[in-house]
């Protein structure tokens, strides 16, 4: 029996359903994983690693020639900021904080894009941008700083810093950092080249801070749902998203993507409260909707910038 022809547009937006589905459900799968298991930085070198590998792979051996030694620098810093550090941060931070708050204060990467990118000269300061940026930033401050009890009805002011919460805001500002400087090269370059040298760079970075824990790392142990859940990370949330978005982005505009990037911490909650991991309480809503207001207050000044 012929099976019916698919709409590619529908086939565009499951992508992008799939692609927000796996890094939401990541931040759970990995909070499971690490530090009980595996440590961060074990799992960071596994996951660069395999990237690796299923990268070089896909692409082959073919060169990436780059034009002076400029774009051969923003390759590296680029493998820097946007791997070893920005994962570093990530995983470390996730090990010391609950699955919501860092879906959530992941959300001020676009805020911290515009940071990035005024100090760098390439954009401009209005007071609406101004304004989101100082709400974003609030709400995030607000998440890291503010104790939050499970199961509170009440909103709470009551003050705990968070390590884990700020290793996220830091990892956010790292990776936007490489959205920034990798913009011009991503432009320019294969997406799928780019991203074997990138993973490829960080490798020699990445191996001094996990080549310790992983040989200490007891596998023989480790439940075999933690065996899944690590080839999760390295898979599915190394790699398969990353084809899936690469894809999609062929097919429609980058706001589209946009769209369903703001629909991972929405999953991310959603999952971690159906599987008991982590509750939603009245102050970790509250500080979201700064971080909403904030982001929709700049990508909404950036809209009007493009009409004008």
């Amino acid at each position: 029996m012929k099976l019916p022809k698919i709409d590619k547009t529908i086939l565009v937006h499951l992508a992008l359903f799939a692609v927000a589905l796996i890094y939401g459900a990541n931040y759970t799968i990995a909070k499971e994983v690490m530090p009980l298991y595996i440590s961060p930085s074990a799992t960071i070198l596994m996951r660069v690693l395999g990237a690796s590998v299923l990268f070089w792979i896909l692409v082959g051996g073919k060169r990436l020639v780059l034009s002076n030694n400029r774009e051969k620098a923003i390759l590296l810093l680029s493998a820097i900021f946007g791997v070893v550090v920005n994962q570093l941060l990530f995983f470390e931070g996730l090990a010391r904080t609950t699955p919501i708050n860092a879906a959530l204060i992941m959300t001020t990467t676009p805020l911290l894009v515009l940071v990035v990118s005024a100090i760098s000269g390439g954009e401009k300061f209005t007071f609406l941008k101004g304004l989101g940026v100082g709400l974003g930033l609030l709400g995030a401050a607000m998440l890291i700083s503010s104790k939050t009890v499970a199961n509170d009805s009440s909103f709470s002011f009551a003050f705990d810093f968070n390590l884990g919460d700020l290793f996220i805001l830091l990892n956010a500002t790292s990776y936007a950092i490489y959205l920034v400087i990798a913009k011009p090269l991503l432009k320019k370059y294969s997406a799928l080249s780019i991203s074997k040298w990138l993973f490829t760079l960080a490798l020699p970075f990445v191996l001094p801070f996990g080549f310790s824990d992983l040989g200490t790392t007891n596998f023989v142990e480790m439940p075999t749902e933690i065996y899944a859940g690590i080839g999760y990370i390295v898979l599915f949330t190394t790699f398969l998203a990353y084809l899936l978005n690469a894809w999609a982005l062929r097919s429609v505009s980058s706001s589209v993507v946009g769209i369903y990037i703001y629909l991972q911490p929405v999953l991310a909650t959603f999952i971690a409260i159906a599987l008991d991991k982590d509750s939603l309480t009245p102050t970790k809503m509250m500080w979201a909707a700064c971080i909403f207001l904030g982001v929709f207050l700049v990508s909404r000044t950036k809209k009007e910038t493009k009409k004008a």
